[in-house]
């Protein structure tokens, strides 16, 4: 079994399972992680209800807090869009960003129509005022900590079915002046630069910056057609792993260097146990300490919200 980087330490369990949410939850994970002063900011998917072979109920978006970025409460309500839209199905994969003492939430949306990516506002950690979609179909999203050359920017994952082909999505990258503009879109990496990719790649957490550079997580997803049944599903063919690369501080279309091996995979009992889709990771929230420690965020298997611990001079070493 493969193993995640000797540089990664993991939290012994899972940061957050079904088990700590006081309504109906069925998979917690997928969560954006962002510190507001001294505090841990959380928001999780949760899918809940009876999974009948196809689907479940409905999704939600939770919200807890932390003091330590380990222990987290959880609110009792859930987060509600400021304004209903009944063209929106349901939004999901929330990442979070922190800018100018403002909390910013990217998401997936699906609607009657397609399926977008948005950029929206928390107000009062209770509801989202949505300030833009970016054009169908672009489901990964995720904004950078501050202006960079006076611009927002935002990592992104078009999926061009048709023009390459099903399911080989690339990494882009794009800059508005407001948060509702969208333009100047430049490709930052191929699924054919990842030595861990043959099917997709794209953002995972919002980057963190350092001296060296902007360290950004990824995903990455292989297909093996050898693999039949893993999880709840009948099939379930794909890997996700998460990836490492430095983005240019001034040019973050312009990549630094990255690791040609995969930074974190399930390879531990809670994370691949019971998972409705085993060797799934998806990191959505990373933090960088004033110690230098790097916390990880993650959704394992589609099942649970996981931890991970790292040395930002490690992780950037990685890079190199």
């Amino acid at each position: 079994m493969e193993k995640s980087s000797d540089i990664i330490r993991k939290l012994d369990r899972p940061v957050l399972t079904k088990a700590d949410v006081p309504y109906p939850a069925e998979l917690v994970f997928n969560a954006g992680v962002c510190k507001s002063g001294e505090k841990y900011v959380m928001v999780f998917r949760n899918d809940y209800g009876a999974f009948d072979g196809s689907k479940f109920d409905g999704t939600s978006l939770g919200i807890a807090f932390s003091d330590d970025g380990i222990k987290w409460d959880v609110c009792d309500t859930v987060i509600s869009l400021c304004e209903e839209n009944p063209e929106i199905k349901r939004i999901y994969d929330p990442r979070l960003t922190a800018i100018d003492g403002e909390i910013f939430i990217c998401f997936a949306c699906d609607t009657k129509h397609g399926l977008l990516g948005g950029v929206g506002k928390l107000h009062e950690f209770k509801e989202i005022e949505i300030l833009s979609f970016l054009p169908p179909d672009n489901r990964n999203l995720a904004l950078f900590p501050e202006k960079i050359s006076g611009n927002y920017v935002l990592l992104e994952r078009p999926m061009p079915v048709y023009s390459r082909g099903k399911d080989r999505f690339d990494m882009w990258v794009c800059e508005s002046p407001d948060l509702i503009h969208w333009g100047d879109h430049k490709l930052i990496m191929g699924v054919e630069d990842v030595p861990f990719a043959d099917n997709k790649i794209g953002p995972a957490a919002p980057p963190v910056k350092t001296e060296e550079g902007w360290l950004t997580l990824f995903h990455a997803v292989e297909r093996d057609l050898s693999r039949g049944k893993n999880g709840w599903e009948d099939k379930w063919q794909k890997i996700y792993r998460a990836g490492i690369m430095l983005l240019d501080l001034d040019d973050p279309s312009k990549i630094i260097g990255k690791s040609d091996k995969p930074l974190i995979v399930c390879d531990r009992d809670f994370e691949l146990k019971n998972g409705f889709r085993k060797d799934v990771i998806f990191p959505g929230g990373m933090i960088l300490e004033d110690s230098g420690e790097v916390k990880i965020y993650y959704g394992a298997s589609d099942m649970v919200e996981c931890l991970a611990f790292a040395d930002v001079k490690e992780l950037i070493s990685l890079c190199r």
